[in-house]
């Protein structure tokens, strides 16, 4: 009888504890999510009411930041949302491609020197990009390819991001062996067994490249600043530079109500892929 008694106790002990483990979850969550909810909040104000009423509730509303910021640069904003879709999208598929290539000859062929070349190749991503800018700015600006969208795409076309490299070979790794066997007792080459059985199982950590390329390039300001200096070739993080400017008035309104479109193809983009993205990121070790 006594430990029947005591279940109940226990029970509103472990739903009590559930809820505030919840509560505590919802509130890191709401801030994290503040400055998102202040920046459309914002987008949505006056813009002399913007820093004015700091609260999340606009006291008047009007989408007169949206009509404007659009119109507002030397082209339509949507110019420059192409010209970020060009570089991401040629990004996507240099990083898949030239990966994906780098990854099964890391993991599956045999070559001379492989565990050192493979090191060193692990010992690039310490690298930070700032240690590399000056000789690759230099390197691009002898090939008079400044100020095209070259030096952006180009390294991702020769398997230059070591991460995803990484990322591949682990998951290629957990692949059993026997499916190269057999497929070498079929007739299959080493391209056969990479387009063939290889790629159509790699769908989880090439979903998961994609979507971190995707990502990282289409909020990648440094890069895109350094190496385009004709307006007409700007990005969208370039673009939202030029809102603000430091010796007159900034179009705060206009700014925050176009970073609102701009964070959209991020947004439906890793919606489209997340399922992809967490299985890939559970099997390739990164777990």
């Amino acid at each position: 009888m006594a430990t029947a008694s005591s279940r109940p106790p226990v029970l509103y002990r472990r739903r009590i504890s559930r809820g505030a483990k919840h509560l505590l979850l919802i509130g890191f969550g709401l801030v994290m999510l503040y400055p998102l909810l202040w920046m459309i909040s914002s987008s949505l104000k006056p813009e002399e009411l913007i820093f004015r009423e700091p609260g999340l509730i606009p006291s008047e509303v009007t989408f007169r930041n949206y009509t404007e910021g659009w119109d507002a640069l030397a082209h339509p904003f949507g110019y420059y949302l192409w010209n970020s879709a060009v570089i991401t999208a040629l990004s996507v598929i240099g990083n898949l491609m030239a990966c994906s290539l780098a990854a099964y000859a890391f993991a599956r062929l045999n070559f001379p020197l492989q565990k050192l070349w493979f090191a060193l190749m692990i010992g690039t991503i310490m690298l930070p990009l700032h240690v590399v800018i000056v000789p690759q700015y230099i390197m691009f600006s002898q090939l008079d390819m400044i100020n095209t969208i070259w030096p952006l795409i180009l390294p991702k076309f020769l398997a230059h991001d070591s991460f995803f490299i990484f990322l591949m070979v682990q998951f290629i790794r957990t692949l059993p062996r026997e499916l190269d066997e057999a497929a070498s007792i079929d007739g299959a080459g080493y391209w056969r067994t990479f387009f063939r059985v290889i790629l159509p199982l790699c769908t989880p950590a090439l979903t998961t490249t994609a979507i971190f390329t995707f990502i990282w390039t289409w909020n990648d300001f440094f890069s895109q600043l350094l190496y385009l200096n004709n307006p007409d070739n700007f990005t969208v993080p370039v673009a939202l530079r030029t809102f603000l400017d430091s010796s007159g008035e900034s179009s705060w309104g206009p700014m925050f109500a176009m970073s609102i479109i701009a964070l959209g193809p991020i947004f439906g983009f890793f919606l489209a892929g997340q399922k992809y993205l967490i299985r890939g990121m559970a099997t390739t070790g990164l777990k």
